[in-house]
């Protein structure tokens, strides 16, 4: 059974785990397009996705919510400008494209962005 064993694990601990979360979440914010690993991408998704709508909301409580989260106050007013463009929008804001393998790598790349 795989009770309670929802979130990618990415073969780190958790405080390793949350701060490649972070990194990977404030580089996708600023630059609105990443390519990273398949699983990251993946597991990148929800952490992005619960951020913008947080941002949506506009409250005070809401950007500090992304603040803390992210750990950035620039990538916290960048998510505020796209909390207004995804106002009419409800859910979706990221795409996961395949980029497939790069070089000798075992593991497959993708290219996770944001939905204009």
């Amino acid at each position: 059974m795989r009770h309670h064993d929802k979130n990618h694990k990415l073969g780190r601990v958790k405080r390793q785990r949350v701060a490649l979360l972070r990194s990977l979440a404030r580089s996708l914010v600023l630059s609105e397009g990443i390519t990273t690993t398949t699983a990251k991408a993946k597991a990148l998704r929800p952490f992005v996705e619960r951020l913008i709508t947080t941002s949506k909301k506009g409250t005070l409580a809401g950007r500090r919510e992304v603040a803390r989260r992210l750990g950035s106050d620039n990538a916290g007013k960048k998510l505020s400008e796209l909390g207004t463009r995804y106002a009419n929008r409800a859910g979706g804001y990221t795409r996961i494209v395949r980029v497939g393998r790069v070089g000798k790598r075992v593991g497959e790349m993708s290219r996770i962005e944001l939905v204009k």
